[in-house]
């Protein structure tokens, strides 16, 4: 099979698993189950509030659990890469019943919105913007009353979209302590203990301030294993972490920071519902789905993939070698997806994200094998400070110089100079990351 050939059937495979991945249906599906300001009185069942609510993602179209008619205004506020699509979804349903509201989004992660207003802001450093957008949405939330429903969306990026130091903490304090929590390889429970305890929004603290109003996030994930209070930090879940959690973080990676001195409690119980409208286990579902549609024996690895980017790369590419020379554990045409969100711990100099890192280590390990390919990339379009989602590497790929660029952590140069950057775009979702790997 051409290499182009097998190029195609990647992206398509992970075509599908972006649009699998589309919060703006499922979101407006979400609203109009719930007739939310409608005028039929009829009961539909109210959810009970005082207590946290984890809902397993559902289909889209399925319908999800449904609110009584609401008296009250209706505001929607949140953060994240796809909060945008997200909105888009509720101002579809709701249209004029929104009273207001505002998303913190990723610069350039927009949508058409007429009722919502968007402020783009800085990710993965927080920026002014983000902190002048996080000031007006709490102040959002606290005018809500009781009658009032405050929709919160919520989607990966979230924590750093949604700065709020706490108490004397400045922005730049809090921007060296995510800098360093992102160089030396903490993964995302880690970051995100540290964050929710030197913030004054997140770990439950956006649910406080609308009380008495109720409270439903719907949330879409990008955390292993869809843990609600680590989705963005958890800005209206309870928080399972601690201050002793924090510091024992900052301990293990030796980060010395003046900004301990903001570390305070977070709330241990919610009045909101939070529903985890999708996830990367939807987007496998569908790549997987994909590929056998085009003709391949095809295994879903695992939605749970963590871990240093290069080694996760190495254990994929011995995969497609096992696969290559034994059939094991499935034969030719064979394609293996996984997912989940790996880590980098950055050596060099160079310009790239985890998804680009992944696929050169990839292909410096699958250098010489036929018919092989490995693509990686990350759903919501943008993989570290670049414009790519990821990349494509095959049994060509790699060159002599491979390996240097590795070590320089300069896989978007890298990738860039050889048309194997996979370019998308900010896709209005993010589920986490998608690796496919492909034996004909």
């Amino acid at each position: 099979m051409p290499d182009s050939v097998l190029r195609a059937h990647a992206l398509a495979i992970f075509g599908a698993a972006l649009k699998a991945a589309d919060p703006t249906a499922v979101c407006r599906d979400w609203a109009r189950t719930a007739q939310i300001g409608s005028s039929n009185l009829q009961q539909l069942g109210t959810p009970q509030l005082t207590d946290v609510q984890h809902t397993e993602p559902r289909p889209q179209g399925s319908g999800l659990r449904p609110l009584t008619a609401l008296p009250g205004r209706i505001f929607v506020v949140g953060a994240g890469k796809a909060s945008a699509s997200m909105a888009l979804g509720i101002e579809e349903a709701l249209g004029s019943r929104i009273a207001g509201g505002l998303l913190n989004v990723k610069y350039g992660h927009t949508a058409p919105l007429r009722y919502i207003e968007l402020n783009e802001c800085g990710h993965p450093l927080p920026d002014e913007s983000g902190v002048a957008g996080a000031r007006r949405i709490a102040a959002i939330a606290q005018s809500a009353q009781a009658g009032d429903l405050v929709i919160c969306l919520i989607s990966g990026g979230a924590s750093a979209l949604l700065p709020y130091p706490a108490g004397d903490l400045t922005l730049a304090e809090k921007q060296e302590v995510t800098r360093s929590l992102l160089a030396c390889g903490a993964n995302i429970h880690e970051i995100n203990a540290v964050r929710k305890h030197l913030s004054g929004i997140k770990g439950g603290q956006l649910a406080q301030m609308a009380h008495p109003a109720k409270v439903v996030s719907l949330i879409l994930s990008d955390v292993i294993g869809d843990n609600l209070d680590v989705i963005g930090s958890g800005p209206t879940a309870p928080d399972s972490s601690t201050v002793a959690d924090a510091l024992a973080v900052l301990a293990k990676y030796g980060i010395e920071t003046p900004a301990v001195r903001a570390l305070h409690e977070t709330p241990k119980t919610s009045l909101a519902e939070n529903i985890v409208v999708g996830s990367n286990r939807q987007a496998l579902a569908a790549a997987s789905g994909k590929a056998r549609e085009l003709g391949y024996t095809t295994l879903l690895l695992a939605s749970t993939i963590e871990g240093e980017t290069r080694d996760v790369a190495r254990m994929h590419a011995a995969i497609a070698r096992e696969i290559r020379t034994s059939g094991n554990p499935v034969p030719p045409p064979a394609c293996i997806v996984s997912g989940g969100e790996t880590t980098v711990t950055l050596r060099g100099a160079g310009k790239g994200g985890r998804n680009q890192e992944f696929a050169l280590a990839a292909a410096i390990d699958i250098a010489g094998l036929p018919n092989t390919l490995i693509l990686s990339a990350g759903t919501d379009g943008t993989d570290g400070p670049t414009d790519a989602a990821g990349a494509l590497a095959d049994g060509s790929s790699a060159d002599n110089s491979a390996q240097s660029y590795l070590d320089n952590n300069d896989s978007y140069t890298y990738f860039a100079a050889r048309d194997g950057l996979i370019l998308t775009g900010p896709t209005g979702t993010n589920v986490m990351d998608i690796h496919v790997i492909l034996v004909a």
